[in-house]
């Protein structure tokens, strides 16, 4: 079914348990790194299982472009990934994006590539896009650089060191947030031949060739973390996800070891992994960090929410400054459901389980603040028993463009409101 942004979508749980073979999208962030390697290496070599996300369908069609004017839409990697990629290229460029793209800071990516001798100008409001930008020949060196923020600024960089000149040391300051999207973005190079030493909070990759080599991405654990949460909260089932793997790649892989405390095992199979629930368990209470794994922040809320779970979650500073203010989407949604989750510090959610009858609505309404995890975190609230509707379904396309089909293909019961 095609579907708008603008549609509204009536959301019922399976009658029974879900039983389904899923094919999960591939995974967007390695996808995006893997392009903006291949571009860099200029290799000819196949990638296999590229992901069909808009945000991959963006930074595709920019690479392939010849034009000097680029709009990202919504895609954050693609911004942060393409302004260090067009500010050694050859060319005079204007990167824009989305009116929440406009909003997205980019200010320390873009004085870190000053540094290193970009021509970058705003050509909106200070430390925002969009960008001016003009390629050149970039001297490397050493940066310090705030490890706080976003590792897709530190990515950026790391993905342009091997062809600066000097190669590049980046000397992280305070804690690292998503160390394993780092991790990710090292493991890729040293794929196409790239080695990179990292000590402590210091990175330091060499300047050096690229060597042609293929890719296949594998599906991605954000998307699957949805299915985890759906079996959570069914009494029993199994789903077979294709194409996924314990590859350590992904730090989101982390919900197969937090799951257990919900009664669903993870088993690997040769082409994907099965997930089983056999018996309704359920923890007293969550306490969890998210610091390596911020995607699933809003998966484990609306779970805990679900399932009347008291929970402390730290490690979600960055949740701010996504495709919304997340932390504040979930504050207001989940009081929909009756339940007042309070900030009791900066990049924390807690919640006492209570659910305050006032505040519960009978059929919940979700908005989706152009935020494709807030539509697929909480659709399968509907296995609670009560039925939702979410706005705007039309935006999961931005990393898992099947999940509508896929829920019918559980058993969820899915029409247009």
């Amino acid at each position: 079914m095609a579907m708008t942004h603008h549609h509204v979508l009536h959301i019922e749980a399976p009658s029974g348990s879900p039983n389904a073979k899923i094919s999960l999208p591939a995974s967007k962030s390695i996808s995006n790194r893997v392009l903006i390697i291949k571009a860099l290496s200029k290799s000819q070599d196949k990638i296999e299982n590229l992901s069909d996300s808009d945000d991959t369908r963006v930074m595709e069609a920019i690479l392939a472009s010849d034009g000097p004017f680029f709009d990202v839409g919504h895609a954050g990697t693609a911004m942060r990934f393409l302004t260090a990629y067009l500010s050694r290229t050859a060319g005079e460029w204007l990167l824009t994006g989305s009116e929440r793209m406009q909003q997205r800071p980019v200010k320390v990516l873009v004085e870190a590539l000053r540094k290193l001798g970009a021509l970058i100008e705003y050509a909106g409001e200070d430390g925002f896009p969009p960008l001016k930008i003009t390629g050149t020949l970039l001297k490397g060196g050493t940066l310090e650089l705030d490890g706080s923020i976003s590792s897709q600024y530190i990515t950026a960089l790391l993905l342009i060191a091997p062809t600066l000149e000097g190669g590049l040391t980046l000397l992280l300051q305070n804690r690292v947030t998503s160390r394993s999207y780092i991790g990710m973005t090292l493991r890729l190079l040293e794929q196409a031949g790239v080695r990179s030493i990292w000590k402590n909070n210091e990175i330091t990759v060499p300047r050096q060739s690229f060597l042609p080599c293929g890719f296949t991405v594998e599906s991605d654990w954000t998307a699957a973390s949805y299915w985890y949460e759906i079996l959570a909260l069914s009494k029993s089932g199994e789903v077979l996800l294709e194409n996924l793997r314990l590859s350590g790649l992904q730090g989101d892989e982390a919900v197969s070891y937090w799951f257990e405390a919900f009664g669903i095992t993870t088993t690997t199979t040769e082409h994907a992994i099965l997930i089983t629930k056999k018996e309704d368990v359920r923890p007293s209470r969550v306490f969890l960090d998210f610091h390596e794994n911020p995607d699933v922040g809003q998966t484990l809320a609306t779970l805990c929410v679900a399932k009347g779970i008291p929970f402390h979650f730290k490690g979600l500073e960055t949740l701010r400054i996504k495709e919304t203010d997340r932390i504040a989407a979930l504050q207001k949604e989940l009081s929909k459901f009756g339940a007042g989750i309070v900030v009791p510090a900066p990049g924390e959610l807690k919640w006492d389980g209570v659910i305050h009858p006032d505040l519960a609505q009978d059929l919940p309404v979700i908005d989706t603040y152009d935020d494709h995890r807030m539509a697929m975190a909480f659709a399968p609230m509907a296995l609670t028993g009560k039925p939702l509707v979410i706005r705007n379904p039309g935006v999961v396309t931005k990393s898992y463009p099947a999940f509508w089909n896929d829920l019918r293909q559980a058993g969820f019961m899915i029409s247009e409101a």
